[in-house]
């Protein structure tokens, strides 16, 4: 695959989820630090336009976008108007979704179908209209926002992992393609640990108490600066904090292990002692009027993001290490079967 230019010093760009948590951290971001004309998608018109006004005090220009991401066409009539608007796309940011926690049997088909609507297709269609705009003129960059979730699943979140595992499938297949073409797109994904958003509101729940992170919680203001700066230096992949990436090694090097660890630790630790409120508001099919807000209830010990790492370098530490389990494994079982 081509280089490509760095980001421009006011780039043009895309971000889905911008209403609220990473995605309106990231808006502000780069209206912050590098002045950026946004196209801001999400459904709810009223808070994108207390978007727009943050980002234009901060020095950048926006476009209100209320829409669907789980329709393509409205994303491609969206692009379109970006373009017209302030000119070709440089980057597009891929940060919108939808969860429902609960177990398996709880989630209803019609639920299921909804998380995987937004999350894994809404992400699939957005990288597809930022590439149309994009093969035009062969330059731009895409970057999705992922999670460790979409290498490690953990209980009571088994549509979001999915959706995620079903979008990090989707994006290997593309860089293959890039790399075959010699295209000059780049795309990135940027692995996120447990972050303090305001979808632990509102997110649709089977559970009976509150949700709540799991595992180290990282402001979404902190995240965003990690996304401009891959942004700003594309590579593959990178896994944002600690947490991330011993969730991600470890279900590389012992997963039956960390089914069982995460059985023991991860429904508890996904809940508070609050109980939840019966028949309230969720996101779900439409959005929640009162929360659309950068940082949600928890996280206020400030965690500071100690690692940004491109994952080639620790996943081949994760490779090495299971070879040379696996091959201890098998030398033991040789001599036992000798004697």
């Amino acid at each position: 695959m081509r280089p490509t230019e760095a980001l421009p010093k006011s780039p043009i760009l895309c971000i889905t989820g911008a209403s609220a948590g990473v995605g309106r951290a990231t808006a502000l971001a780069f209206a912050a630090y590098r002045q950026a004309s946004i196209g801001l998608i999400a459904r709810s018109s009223d808070a994108l336009e207390e978007v727009k006004a943050e980002v234009e005090r901060l020095g950048g220009r926006a476009l209100v976008l209320p829409l669907d991401v789980a329709d393509p066409d409205a994303l491609d009539a969206a692009a379109v108007h970006v373009e017209n608007t302030f000119g070709p796309i440089d980057t597009w940011i891929n940060v919108a979704m939808v969860t429902v926690f609960g177990p398996v049997h709880a989630v209803t088909p019609e639920e299921l179908k909804r998380v995987t609507e937004v999350t894994y297709l809404g992400s699939a269609y957005g990288i597809q209209t930022a590439l149309r705009q994009m093969r035009l003129r062969d330059s731009g960059s895409i970057v999705q926002v992922g999670s460790a979730l979409a290498y490690r699943s953990i209980p009571l979140q088994s549509a979001y992992c999915g959706a995620k595992h079903a979008i990090t499938g989707f994006i290997d297949s593309l860089q293959s393609e890039l790399i075959h073409d010699n295209s000059g797109i780049r795309l990135t994904t940027v692995h996120l640990p447990a972050v303090n958003t305001p979808q632990f509101e509102w997110a649709r729940s089977h559970m009976p108490r509150r949700a709540r992170p799991m595992g180290t919680i990282f402001q979404p203001e902190d995240i965003a600066r990690a996304i401009l700066r891959a942004a700003e230096n594309p590579r593959r992949e990178y896994w944002l904090g600690g947490s991330a990436m011993q969730a991600i090694l470890g279900t590389f090097l012992a997963p039956g292990f960390a089914d069982r660890y995460l059985a023991k630790t991860a429904v508890e630790g996904q809940m508070t002692q609050e109980h939840e409120i019966p028949g309230r508001s969720d996101n779900l099919y439409h959005p929640v009027d009162g929360l659309h807000r950068t940082r949600g209830r928890f996280g206020l010990p400030h965690n500071s993001l100690r690692l940004t790492a491109p994952s080639a370098a620790a996943r081949g530490i994760a490779m090495a290490a299971g070879l040379i389990l696996a091959g201890g494994l098998g030398f033991a079982i040789s001599r036992i079967a000798r004697r």
